[in-house]
């Protein structure tokens, strides 16, 4: 194996549909071993003696979960670099999506049908645009159940797919932007830059509420972090 992985790379990489971010770095892990070629790198450290490495156990990681139903940039990070994920977690996000308006899902997305269903009639374009301002700035987020965060040392999605509930407590987030680029009733599409910890499925479900509706997240996708561009992510399957 190239001693530049264990030294530190940074991968860009265009997580696809239904893909875990898990399972995305279970794929770069075997590209590395098996067609290290096909994985570009942004930045390398010095590489080391092969000596130094041979028996050395490769630490592969990425910085900053996407949904399993989301699509786009995952920085994935590779032996010493890991020691900086969180650097790379820290930085601004960028998405792209589609809210479907007049219904509500369980965790906020396609993963579940739904099971509500509201009014969507009073819904004027301009509710929309005014409501997008609103949301923009700093302000209290609650994540969503079905996510990754830990409640009592369990990831709250095992929680939520074991048919129980918990409490999770609201976090300060920021959406720097938020531009609302088509509306097509039942469809809106729009772009974020929000901050670290934002859940864009949690923005949906209130949203909807705002618009005294419901909403859900049908497609979203991450195209920047930071100065790092999907546009320059590595295609994998």
């Amino acid at each position: 194996m190239h001693p530049d992985f264990y030294t530190g790379k940074v991968l860009l990489i265009n997580k696809p549909y239904r893909l875990t971010s898990f399972a995305a770095v279970k794929k770069v892990k075997w590209l590395i071993k098996n067609e290290p070629h096909k994985l570009q790198t942004l930045n390398s450290n010095p590489p080391h003696p092969k000596a130094e490495i041979a028996n050395t156990k490769l630490k592969v990681g990425h910085a900053g979960t996407l949904d399993p139903l989301a699509t786009g940039l995952l920085i994935i990070c590779t032996g010493k670099e890991t020691k900086n994920i969180e650097k790379y977690q820290a930085q601004e996000k960028e998405y792209t999506g589609t809210f479907f308006i007049g219904a509500t899902t369980p965790c906020f997305d396609l993963e579940q049908p739904i099971d509500k269903t509201f009014p969507t009639e009073h819904i004027t374009n301009d509710m929309i645009y005014a409501l997008a301002k609103k949301f923009t700035g700093v302000q209290e987020q609650t994540p969503p159940l079905f996510s990754a965060i830990k409640i009592g040392g369990k990831r709250a999605y095992d929680i939520a797919r074991a048919g129980n509930t918990a409490e999770i407590k609201p976090k300060q987030i920021e959406i720097k932007q938020f531009e609302i680029t088509r509306i097509a009733l039942p469809e809106i599409d729009f772009k974020v830059i929000c901050s670290k910890g934002t859940y864009i499925r949690s923005l949906a479900r209130d949203f909807g509420l705002a618009l005294n509706s419901g909403a859900y997240l049908t497609a979203l996708c991450r195209t920047r972090i930071g100065d790092y561009l999907l546009a320059d992510a590595i295609e994998i399957k």
